[in-house]
């Protein structure tokens, strides 16, 4: 399978290339050239599998050429084996027809350790493959970072570089980056925001003079194979409520898009998906995008939510790819005028979004309302991105008959102000981290200042 650029100027790579190289080269994000697509009758099949064997098949076709089947199964396996759930991705209950899907059964109670714990294991096995060396530069609103070093900390061919906002991260998403002491890891704490961090990122991708021949790779969603492994989950849910038989509708926590794109591609590989549904917090402009045809850059707001606090979707890119008929001239100019100023899709291409996504938007007051109305009916604790989620999901839902799976995107632990602030008490730290507080913290703050994070990358290769 080849990959291709959303803004239509970089060459077409394999996977291996597309995982090594992140961003691509003329600015865009890669995609697949073209989709692998299911038979309602295949997809029934799978419904005895477990997880790591769901995964793989709807993965390899994503990967074949470039690891052999034998190999990714043995990743996929290792990757899911730090899991605390044996159906890795369990589902629970929380109305009639609704339900919590659980993606923080992971290493670091987050659902990017789906997508990272994979990540760091095929980067491994290409570079060695290779016999070469990468440097990862990240941001991170919360829990890429975390789960991004927990996957790469034990590598030899990985130098990890994690930018995250200053004092803009819960202490618990902070402690979890911060107190990994391995020689391979660094933590930088901006005095800026996600966007700010995310900017030195892309800037770092699009001129890579700065490391002096040493090459750069990328764990955010920008990465393919983050996307990849997040569209296991959609179908593993739906298999597990009576798909394909029957119809899903999803409600995602969104701030980068890529979960929720991930969705969109269990879709369009045939999962009879009947709505996505975006949700956001204050800083909305994704739900501005799909409800008024508003991309106007806001400042940013502070919420109970930070890890959805950003206002530059990268992965909305890529759905904007295909909104435009796959024209990549046509998305580098929408792009570079979005970050020029304010900019409105056309007709066509606001009509074919709004033809995929529902959204809305919900405030930290409400945040906290539905964090505790969901517990005194039910017992169940959520985090403030899932109270989000579910809320939407319980405001857009067009047919009760068919089962809404919202995305529980981390575990309430993590967000103890938001648990406190909504009247309930917050959870212990499970076992593997009960030591959190105690441990040695090392990160440095820096400015916010694209020269300075670089001299600070360099000095350490």
């Amino acid at each position: 399978m080849k990959y291709i650029s959303t803004r239509g100027k970089a060459p077409a790579l394999s996977f291996g290339d597309v995982l090594l190289a992140g961003l691509a080269s003329d600015g865009g994000l890669y995609v697949p050239e073209t989709l692998p697509t299911f038979s309602q009758e295949e997809i029934a099949s799978w419904s005895g599998l477990s997880y790591q064997e769901l995964a793989f098949n709807i993965m390899y076709p994503f990967v074949e050429g470039d690891i052999p089947a034998a190999a990714f199964k043995e990743m996929i396996n290792d990757a899911y084996a730090g899991f605390n759930h044996s159906s890795i991705a369990p589902m629970v209950q929380t109305d009639t027809n609704e339900w919590i899907l659980e993606l923080f059964r992971g290493p670091t109670l987050a659902f990017k350790d789906f997508a990272l714990q994979l990540l760091g294991r095929l980067m491994d096995y290409v570079l060695t493959k290779r016999q070469e060396k990468l440097v990862i530069l990240g941001a991170t609103s919360g829990d890429t970072g975390s789960a991004a070093i927990e996957g790469c900390r034990h590598s030899d061919h990985l130098k990890i570089f994690i930018l995250h906002p200053y004092q803009r991260v819960s202490e618990v998403q902070r402690r979890q980056m911060t107190t990994v002491i391995d020689d391979n890891v660094f933590n930088i704490a901006v005095k800026g925001n996600f966007d700010d961090c995310q900017g030195m990122v892309k800037n770092s991708f699009a001129d890579q003079s700065f490391l002096q021949g040493a090459k750069l790779g990328a764990v955010n969603s920008i990465n393919w194979a983050r996307i990849m492994a997040q569209i296991v989950y959609y179908f593993s849910s739906a298999l597990s409520v009576g798909a394909p038989a029957r119809k899903v509708s999803f409600s995602v926590p969104t701030g980068n898009f890529g979960d929720i794109f991930a969705g969109y591609l269990a879709k369009k590989m045939g999962l009879p998906i009947d709505q996505l549904v975006v949700a956001t917090n204050q800083n909305d402009i994704l739900h501005r995008v799909i409800s008024e045809n508003d991309m106007s850059r806001q400042s940013l707001n502070v919420t109970l939510s930070p890890s959805m606090d950003i206002m530059v979707s990268s992965n909305f890119e890529r759905l904007l790819f295909d909104a435009h008929g796959r024209n990549g001239a046509e998305i580098d100019d929408l792009m570079t005028r979005f970050n020029a100023g304010d900019v409105s899709l056309s007709d066509d291409a606001w009509s074919f979004v709004k033809s995929h996504f529902d959204s809305y938007k919900v405030d930290d007051s409400r945040t906290c309302e539905v964090i505790k109305q969901v517990f005194d009916e039910t017992q169940y604790l959520l985090d403030p991105h899932t109270a989000i989620g579910l809320d939407a999901a319980r405001t857009c839902w067009k047919d009760k008959s068919i089962p809404m799976i919202t995305l529980a995107t981390a575990h309430p632990v993590k967000f103890p102000e938001a648990v406190e602030k909504a009247g309930c008490v917050s959870p212990v730290l499970p076992d593997h981290m009960k030591d959190l507080f105690e441990r040695e913290e090392s990160y440095d703050v820096l400015d916010n200042d694209l020269s300075a994070v670089q001299r600070f990358v360099t000095e350490r290769l």
